[in-house]
């Protein structure tokens, strides 16, 4: 693991998500591990930390999902543009050596059999909270955050500073039609 990886208290694990960044969703099962690109998903909970995600059933990442019961939400950056792109674009359906031709790199943490990618500047291992309905109506599906991690370099003390990270390290925002925007300046309102 990068030296600069540090764990994440899990009640701060919120706040890697909460600016609404573009994610990358990993899993793994069955020797298959997948990664895609995804702009739909959002913290729900503190206590204990959940998210949710939609993941349509075309894809080739939820059955992974489905069948192992987890998830990795990673916070993809600048450096990570093209990458970010093509797992989003290119299903491991149509295309099975996807992630080789993407360049993406996986790694694991000790005690989690799920894939994150190298490179990011923040995941959260989530484990699949069954909601059967929510899932086959809508695509839905909420994750309690089990472990979380962030680049301390752009991610450290509960706060992202992205400010004095180098740029290549901010968030990526998906738009539409391949056009994304990094997150920008910080703003302080009077308090």
């Amino acid at each position: 693991m990068d030296q600069h990886i540090k764990p994440v208290e899990l009640a701060k694990a919120y706040r890697l998500l909460n600016h609404g960044p573009t994610v990358l969703v990993s899993a793994s099962h069955g020797g298959v591990d997948n990664v895609m690109s995804a702009a739909w998903s959002c913290a729900l909970d503190f206590a204990p930390p959940k998210v949710t995600l939609v993941l349509d059933k075309a894809t080739a990442t939820r059955p992974l999902v489905e069948k192992s019961g987890y998830f990795v939400l990673q916070v993809p950056n600048v450096g990570q543009l093209q990458l970010t792109y093509e797992v989003g674009h290119i299903s491991a359906n149509d295309t099975p050596d996807k992630l080789a031709k993407a360049g993406v790199e996986l790694f694991r943490v000790e005690g989690y059999d799920v894939p994150l990618v190298a490179g990011s500047s923040a995941w959260l291992i989530c484990k699949v909270l069954p909601e059967p309905r929510n899932e086959q109506v809508y695509d839905l599906f909420i994750g309690e955050v089990v472990a979380a991690y962030a680049d301390e370099r752009v991610f450290s003390d509960g706060h992202w500073h992205f400010e004095t990270a180098d740029p290549s390290l901010r968030s990526l925002h998906y738009i539409a039609g391949g056009n994304f925007y990094a997150i920008g300046e910080a703003v302080v309102a009077d308090t």
